[in-house]
């Protein structure tokens, strides 16, 4: 086994492959403790970076570039409380280039595009992280060929365009919260699905601009993630309420609109996301409710799934707290599909979309 393999292992060999997003979740999103708060409360009173909106304070010290390989890298941003895996990604992508002992443009393109496909390779089912690295190669490499450029020059300009890159990537979710503004009204009651970084600051910024609403929050089974959903929102002072997941129609009287992240964005406009949002899309759908969608536009993934099971599967592990009956099967797939019409708009960092206008961005992305 490669060095870097063993960075994702499969703790359970005889079983499905589990995705290394949610062997690693615990790091980030493990369910808390009941004096969770308290600590919060003190941690967010004695340290100043808590209010960092893009989860990189300007006093923290990043990441030392070229530090490791291209996974070293990785795995350093990664650790970042709220960085995403992608954006973890594109700023290691960017430190290759910056260390790089290239001598031709060939010999850059080649060895990014080995890192890329390493990166890949850390979690083939995790559909914003195998985006995030194609899109830095598209928007890195397509100046790598200009003509009249020796190559410091060059490297130069793909240096300055991979940061560039990183730095919307960093700013996507503060951009997104700024733009969901005008769709939080006071009074209003909103349902999110489990836990999701963007939603979240969403809902943080419409509590600091002093708008009053209220939170309908799922448990986000099997691992909880509403749970931890719900403690960050109390600790705003948001009004939340937890249902168990199979609650959602029964409550969907209540709800003015729905509020999802995505794992990705796919060519049709639909959405890949945790298990239980297609189900939510639905059920808003038949009622009326709008359902929106925050999500970076480093995850428009050039994906056109059919149903459910066209697309990679992404296997979690399962523990229903008693034991599975011998020869009983069990569905561990960790996300479903929700179709553009069940969606009513995407939030993100490129602007506010209709799903039908997906496509078009895509194509933009990748020319």
């Amino acid at each position: 086994m490669e060095p870097d393999a063993a960075q994702n292992p499969n703790p359970n060999p005889g079983a499905p492959p589990i995705s290394a997003y949610y062997q690693t979740r615990a790091e980030h999103h493990a369910v808390v403790s009941s004096d969770w708060l308290a600590h919060a409360a003190a941690a967010a009173a004695s340290d100043p970076s808590a209010d960092g909106a893009d989860g990189v304070d300007d006093a923290d010290p990043l990441p030392s570039p070229g530090s490791g390989g291209v996974i070293e890298e990785f795995n350093l941003w990664r650790r970042k409380p709220d960085a995403a895996e992608a954006v973890a990604a594109i700023m290691a992508l960017a430190a290759v280039i910056r260390s790089s002992r290239a001598t031709t443009m060939m010999e850059l393109e080649i060895e990014l595009k080995k890192a890329s496909d390493k990166l890949k390779s850390w979690d083939a089912t995790s559909i914003s992280l195998s985006a995030a690295c194609d899109l830095f190669m598209r928007f890195v490499t397509r100046t790598s060929h200009l003509e009249h450029e020796k190559f410091d020059a060059a490297k130069s300009r793909l240096i300055e365009r991979g940061e560039k890159f990183g730095e919307i990537s960093l700013k996507a979710r503060k951009t997104i919260a700024m733009l969901s503004q005008d769709f939080i009204s006071d009074g209003c009651t909103m349902l999110v699905h489990g836990y999701s970084r963007v939603v979240l600051e969403v809902l943080k910024l419409a509590a600091s601009n002093h708008k009053l609403f209220r939170v309908l929050c799922t448990e986000g089974r099997p691992d909880r993630t509403g749970l931890r959903m719900s403690n960050e929102l109390a600790v705003l002072g948001i009004p939340v309420k937890v249902l168990i997941d199979s609650a959602v129609a029964y409550s969907m009287d209540e709800v003015d609109m729905v509020f999802v992240g995505a794992d990705g964005v796919v060519e049709s406009g639909g959405i890949i996301n945790m298990m239980g949002t297609y189900q939510i899309a639905l059920v808003a759908h038949s009622m009326n409710k709008p359902v929106y969608v925050a999500a970076e536009s480093y995850k428009f993934a050039r994906l056109y799934p059919l149903d459910q099971k066209d697309m990679t599967p992404a296997h979690r592990p399962i523990d229903f707290g008693v034991p599975v009956p011998i020869g009983v099967e069990v569905e561990t797939s960790a996300r479903d599909y929700t179709p553009p019409q069940y969606l009513t708009l995407l939030l993100t960092d490129l602007g506010v979309l209709t799903p039908s206008v997906v496509s078009d961005e895509l194509i933009q992305l990748y020319l």
